[in-house]
């Protein structure tokens, strides 16, 4: 494997499958197979959800909600998400521990750096809720933070297309996939992959970040073992 530690970012909205709107079952069922799978070989693998098929705070902001309480409800909807894919994990033979970052003692274990790596290195699969546990930062962000906090290889962001592009692939066929770019240029051309906090952070730390279609079966396996199925961004 080229990366032997994980951080994978899922979108909310990669959970909801063919639904207009909350959690699929089957969806949840497919991402936690494929990540057994990844698991199976040794890979320490962390996760991060976004909100997006529940509540997504920026949208609440945007229709007239305090931006401090609609961020809040979306760390929540994300700490749902969590205890979804911890369900979902652990009925396919996975032990996961939902670690989030807004207290909820009876419902998943606080957030703590240290913890959180002894769980990697017991085999265990962290999830990350709540995102940075604070307004104003989405999960991409909260995704490269702790990324960097448990000493990850590199983020993954699982998206539903194949890395990044040139112009938007759903809307125009003669779009370019790139191969590799760097933080620079994302940031220049407005690439829409990740908030630019969260890009600038991984480039201010030579964070790689990896963009690749986690829809299509053994891709996560595909990405850690370094198979070009998406976008590298680097220095």
């Amino acid at each position: 494997m080229r990366y032997q530690r994980v951080l994978l970012k899922i979108s909310g909205e990669a959970l909801m499958g063919a639904a207009p709107y909350g959690i699929s079952i089957d969806m949840v069922r497919f991402v936690a197979e494929e990540i057994k799978a990844i698991h199976q070989t040794g890979v320490q693998l962390a996760l991060v959800i976004g909100a997006g098929n529940i509540f997504r705070g920026v949208a609440g902001a945007a229709g007239g909600m305090d931006r401090g309480a609609a961020d809040n409800m979306g760390m929540l909807a994300t700490v749902m998400n969590s205890l979804a894919m911890q369900d979902g994990l652990q009925k396919v033979g996975v032990h996961a521990q939902v670690m989030s970052a807004i207290a909820m003692m009876n419902v998943c274990e606080p957030y703590e750096r240290v913890k959180a790596v002894a769980h990697l290195e017991q085999k265990r699969v962290v999830v990350f809720a709540a995102g940075t546990g604070n307004p104003y930062f989405t999960t991409d962000t909260a995704a490269v933070l702790r990324a960097l906090e448990i000493k990850a290889d590199v983020v993954m962001k699982a998206t539903r297309v194949d890395g990044v592009y040139d112009a938007d692939p759903e809307k125009n066929p003669k779009a370019v996939r790139y191969s590799s770019l760097n933080y620079t240029t994302l940031l220049r051309d407005n690439l829409q992959v990740m908030d630019a906090a969260g890009i600038s952070l991984a480039r201010e730390n030579k964070l790689p970040i990896f963009v690749f279609n986690m829809l299509e079966r053994g891709n996560i396996v595909k990405a850690v073992q370094g198979e070009d199925i998406g976008t590298l961004i680097t220095e």
